[in-house]
């Protein structure tokens, strides 16, 4: 019998560091503090009302209260499959969509349908803080591979065939990104996909900020620009991000369907059917129009160049300007190794801890995303508290 009262892989898994930094934020908030979150990735809007005009709906049939396939609402999975079709210009079958519990769900089953004991999973860094974790537990090996602002946060083919052995099954492709905002050029698309394809690799990729681009960058699908990756490329997705909907919990992984046969299986005895009434509310919301996601998408730019200018007041603060989803990357490296307000600052860690503590502003520091130095600061909260936020780090930063 193990002596461990945890098990060892499960024990291994670090907390999430976006959720961990917004619960404490928002518990000193619930004490009466004047903190202003620049936390986890989570539209300030409420959910449209014709979403949730369906979820009442749907509260109210008696369809809805009794178990449904593990897979999704057969409806739900049509309606998916004509969603990525008409934004993701990739055609698929509702026998190629599983319905998840969110976004993470999906990676998780994805990557537990795929991995091995093993095999080698590439990661670009920076990256979101969930991704590499379900590798882990499924007995994976992350291979990170670290980017720079120089060239904007994004992976070279070099890079990537320099990683590649024998062992790698897998690449992550994310665009537009968390944490960074950029998004990579159909050209860039078009080489990475081309090598996967060239080197029999499957290709995972996140597209859940497909609709949040500004300016002249633009979402493309790896799927539709290479077709000859073939079945090796899943995409993972869900209606958080576009429909203001974090709190619904549903997501969904498109694939090959032996991959999603596999996964179905897994998810029929981890968590059987997402819950019908978000899944009814996710139907309207992926047949319904995209007036909300405009009007998201409008302020999210406009705060984002705000939040640019502000930060660059900051003597020493270098920052790109956000491409896609609603962050800003910044990097504070210039104050690391300094006192500031009497603490040494070895890490972002200790800056995002000076900062909450204070001038009761929350961030997320980079070393969550394998990039120490930066750190992510969600433009999806109101113009006023982005501004009283930014400036409150700007007057101790500057003072320092």
């Amino acid at each position: 019998m193990s002596e461990n009262r945890i098990a060892v892989r499960t024990a291994a898994i670090p907390p999430s560091a976006t959720l961990a930094i917004t619960a404490k934020a928002k518990a000193l908030k619930a004490a009466g503090e004047p903190v202003i979150v620049f936390g986890a990735g989570e539209p300030d809007f409420a959910t449209p009302d014709h979403i949730v005009d369906a979820a009442v709906a749907a509260c109210r049939d008696p369809r809805n209260h009794r178990y449904t396939p593990a897979a999704g609402i057969p409806e739900l999975r049509e309606a998916i499959a004509a969603k990525t079709l008409r934004d993701s210009g990739y055609a698929v079958g509702a026998e190629q969509v599983l319905v998840t519990n969110g976004g993470k769900h999906a990676i998780s089953n994805a990557f537990d349908a795929l991995i091995d004991p093993g095999d080698e999973v590439l990661l670009p860094a920076p990256y979101w803080t969930t991704y590499p974790e379900p590798v882990r537990f499924a007995g994976g090996v992350v291979v990170e591979l670290p980017t720079v602002a120089a060239d904007e946060f994004k992976v070279t083919v070099a890079q990537l065939e320099a990683a590649r052995t024998d062992r790698t099954k897998v690449l992550v492709f994310v665009s537009p990104s968390n944490p960074t905002g950029m998004v990579y050029s159909p050209d860039e698309v078009i080489a990475i996909g081309r090598w996967a394809a060239e080197h029999d690799i499957w290709v995972l990729t996140d597209e859940i900020y497909e609709h949040l681009t500004y300016g002249d960058h633009t979402f493309t699908s790896i799927a539709t620009a290479v077709p000859e990756l073939g079945d090796k490329v899943v995409i993972v997705n869900g209606v958080a991000k576009t429909y203001a909907m974090t709190g619904w919990r549903v997501g969904w992984v498109v694939g090959p369907v032996d991959v999603i046969k596999a996964a179905s299986n897994l998810q029929s005895h981890q968590t059987s059917n997402v819950a019908n009434v978000s899944q009814m509310a996710a139907l309207a919301a992926v047949s319904g129009p995209l007036d909300a996601v405009a009007e998201m998408r409008s302020a999210f730019e406009r705060r984002g160049r705000k939040m640019v200018e502000l930060l660059r007041t900051i003597e020493g603060v270098t920052v790109l300007d956000p491409q896609g989803a609603f962050y800003a990357f910044p990097s504070f490296e210039a104050f690391l190794g300094r006192t500031i307000a009497g603490r040494k600052v070895e890490s972002t860690l200790d800056l995002a801890a000076v900062i909450l503590d204070e001038v009761k502003v929350a961030i997320v520091p980079g070393e969550a995303f394998a990039a120490p130095g930066y750190a992510r600061l969600s433009t999806a909260l109101g113009d006023d508290d982005l501004v009283e936020g930014v400036t409150r780090i700007a007057e101790l930063l500057n003072n320092a």
